[in-house]
């Protein structure tokens, strides 16, 4: 048996809708893009500093 591949944390360019955070998320975590964009737009209904995050991961998270 072998171990799953784990990627290393970035946004790809093939993928992206905005800033491409979602894609390198699921990515990395092995799901698809399309989950992690439903539950972060879920998520920004939510009373909280989501967008904000976004933005920070945004700028944190290096592009392929």
């Amino acid at each position: 048996m072998t171990a799953p591949v784990t990627h290393r944390l970035s946004r790809p360019r093939e993928g992206r809708m905005i800033g491409g955070v979602c894609a390198g998320l699921a990515r990395r975590f092995g799901t698809t893009p399309g989950k992690v964009r439903v539950l972060a737009l879920l998520s920004c209904l939510l009373p909280g500093p989501q967008f904000v995050a976004y933005l920070i991961l945004w700028a944190i998270i290096p592009s392929d």
